[in-house]
């Protein structure tokens, strides 16, 4: 079973009680920055095991009485059509995503805000879209000498220039789907606005990482820096806490750096000796408070920056990354002492691609892949490819039958099925390869669940599935990728390609 470090009911409570005390410093009306993932958290639940991923759901459903939400997206990331990693999915659409699951928590979007906006035809088609679902949208333009032109900034000519977004709830929770989307332009600009209403309204950040009451080195918050190591975050002390403090607290440099400029704005706006005297007394983030087991958060951290090593590599072997990413991610790692086959599932997938080798018979035009899973009890399976499965297949079938207690020389999935999908691709789709991925393995296993008691019986442990962890010896596919994301698994895999071939559909 699966040792748990982390008390998510504390955390929820005691990060609930501390947001509203923030409200109430401010005379109830607060503008709280929401950074990192408002749902599906995976990174913060691999990291704290026991963390829900949708804590922050929770944490806003208590609170719904009280809130109001903006998302903020920058018209850049629209333009460009910015991707999120981990869904796969552009910024905008992932804007309507969020909207989305924050409906289904009954929690309701007060609007949204395209910031940095430009006359851009993408940006007007992406608002179009929101407006003629009735969701109101407000741009906010850039303001000349962003963010050092103090001045210009908290005047009629920058802040106040922008359009008042209209919240009558005493915590406006501003968020949005990635980093450097505004949020923070955005609460500053209706600070501006309320104060030049009569309103004594304020501003704080809830960022969950880094933790700012654990150390520097704390595996924690190196696992944040291993995260981030495509944009360069570091961790570092808070020099402005501990002159006012005496303290330790750790931020990170980006909020170090600009918080000179953010003070100058908020002393402004609200006058001297009313602003946060650090990035730390800015904040509001609780979770160091819950931990429950450090050990067990210490070494859980230290999985995932062994996790984060492998999919940058894989990054760089496809030209999404940099050589400086993989030098960041590299010393993090060399610093925790940690190397590859510290994660539990390398060596026995990189076993099963040279036991492919040596059976009789090719894999995929020569290649030879090996995949090996961690399943809750501890114990490792594996799967090579062949001409009929991918390695990542036939991981998955042997793992449903170990969790089944069924034979392994048990076929799962009807001769007749695999002969009518391998006809189906060879014939009629006119595929190059016909072996299947994980996402048609997994279609070929539940049309078999029709009349065969056995493949209903492996079908029924696929949800012990989520939260195992997997290695592959090679890039996994798409299909394959599309399939271990559906389950939850969490991926590793080395920075290798299973084909020659540029183009893998």
């Amino acid at each position: 079973m699966k040792k748990i470090g982390f008390d998510n009911e504390k955390y929820l409570q005691e990060q609930t009680e501390e947001i509203l005390r923030r409200a109430e410093r401010f005379q109830n009306k607060l503008y709280l920055e929401f950074g990192g993932k408002l749902a599906y958290d995976y990174h913060a639940a691999r990291i704290l095991p026991g963390f829900d991923p949708n804590v922050k759901m929770k944490l806003l459903q208590r609170l719904k009485d009280k809130i109001d939400v903006v998302i903020c997206i920058y018209a850049g990331d629209i333009e460009r059509k910015k991707i999120r990693a981990d869904f796969g999915i552009a910024y905008d659409a992932d804007t309507l995503r969020i909207i989305d699951t924050l409906r289904e928590w009954d929690i309701n979007v007060t609007s949204v805000v395209v910031t940095r906006y430009d006359d851009h035809p993408s940006v007007n088609a992406f608002i179009r879209k929101l407006e003629r679902r009735g969701i109101r949208v407000y741009t906010h333009r850039a303001i000349k000498g962003y963010p050092t032109d103090i001045d210009l900034i908290a005047s009629d000519e920058g802040y106040g220039a922008n359009e008042y977004i209209e919240s009558d709830k005493p915590i406006v929770i501003v968020t949005g789907p990635g980093p450097s989307s505004g949020k923070m332009a955005t609460c500053l600009s209706q600070v501006y606005h309320e104060h030049k209403r009569g309103i004594a309204a304020g501003y704080a950040k809830f960022e969950t990482f880094p933790v700012w009451n654990l150390s520097l080195n704390h595996p924690v918050n190196i696992a944040y820096e291993a995260a981030t190591a495509d944009i360069g975050d570091v961790n570092m002390l808070d020099p402005f806490h501990m002159e006012h403090t005496g303290q330790s607290s750790v931020n990170y440099n980006r909020d170090i750096e600009i918080f000179p400029v953010v003070r100058r704005i908020c002393e402004r706006i609200m006058g001297e000796g009313k602003a946060y005297f650090s990035p730390t007394d800015m904040g509001v983030n609780k979770v160091g408070f819950a931990i429950s087991d450090d050990a067990v958060v210490c070494e859980a951290a230290k999985q995932e920056v062994i996790r984060r090593y492998f999919r940058y590599k894989c990054e760089y072997a496809i030209g999404g990354a940099d050589a400086k990413t993989i030098e960041r991610i590299k010393l993090l790692m060399d610093n925790l002492s940690l190397k590859e086959e510290d994660r539990a599932v390398v060596e026995p997938a990189r076993a099963a691609a040279a036991a492919a080798s040596q059976t009789p018979g090719k894999g995929n035009d020569g290649f030879f892949c090996g995949a090996a899973i961690q399943l809750p009890g501890g114990k490792i399976v594996t799967g090579k490819n062949s001409p009929l499965m991918h390695s990542v297949s036939s991981c998955v079938l042997n793992a449903l039958k170990e969790l089944a207690h069924l034979p392994d020389e048990l076929p799962l999935i009807a001769p007749e099925v695999i002969d009518a999908a391998t006809n189906m691709k060879k014939k009629v789709l006119k595929c190059k390869r016909f072996s299947f991925d994980l996402d048609e393995t997994l279609i070929a296993l539940s049309v078999s669940t029709t009349g065969n008691p056995t493949a209903q019986l492996a079908v029924k442990q696929l949800c012990k599935l989520s939260g195992c962890e997997m290695h592959i010896s090679h890039m996994p596919t798409p299909g394959d990728e599309a399939g271990l994301r559906k389950l939850g698994i969490n991926l590793t895999c080395d920075a290798k390609f299973a084909s020659r071939d540029l183009f893998v559909d």
